[in-house]
């Protein structure tokens, strides 16, 4: 069985694309992302985006139909892969890039500059500050990145970077997501 996510905003604005019945598979919620594309507003067009853990691709694709540059969805799941792909091809989305890997071997790898980063890691893994102090300490964030983190909303986010600056913050249901900006160091 598949599951739909709408676009809110942007060129395919209203589109709805599917997404498999995976176990862990948790779109981020239209109202959040209303949310978070608001605190974005002005942050996305002609972005290179980064959305590890994409899942259903919602963050991914919502920021490619407002006009990101280049959208690099990370996803480890080979049939969520495929249907990410499906999407990618139904909307013509050239410059959205699926590449399927887990998320640490790929920040393990050549690092490349990333304006604006999703981290939506799965649940009660740990994943987060993980990943978020690997993007920092392997060089994969711009100097005045923003970097967007969705996690269980019991989970006291501590140890992330120290340049980072938490932006915004807000809580809907089981989920906290916040917004940090990256402060270059001089």
């Amino acid at each position: 069985m598949s599951n739909k996510i709408r676009i809110i905003g942007g060129l395919w604005r209203g589109r709805n694309l599917l997404f498999p019945d995976v176990q862990g598979l948790r779109p981020t919620p239209a109202r959040v992302r209303e949310t978070l594309f608001n605190w974005l507003q002005y942050d996305v067009l002609a972005s290179r985006c980064l959305d590890l853990y994409a899942g259903s691709g919602a963050l991914g694709m919502e920021a490619a139909s407002r006009g990101a540059k280049q959208v690099v969805l990370i996803e480890s799941h080979a049939q969520v892969c495929r249907q990410l792909k499906q999407n990618t091809e139904l909307v013509a989305a050239t410059q959205v890039k699926i590449i399927q890997q887990e998320v640490f071997r790929y920040l393990a790898g050549d690092a490349e500059l990333f304006d604006l980063v999703f981290l939506d890691p799965p649940f009660a893994q740990g994943y987060a500050v993980q990943a978020a102090n690997w993007l920092e300490d392997k060089l994969w964030l711009a100097s005045h990145a923003k970097i967007y983190i969705e996690v269980e909303r019991q989970l006291k986010l501590t140890g992330l970077p120290e340049n980072w600056t938490q932006l915004k913050y807000k809580t809907a249901g089981e989920v906290a997501y916040y917004l940090f900006e990256r402060v270059a160091e001089s």
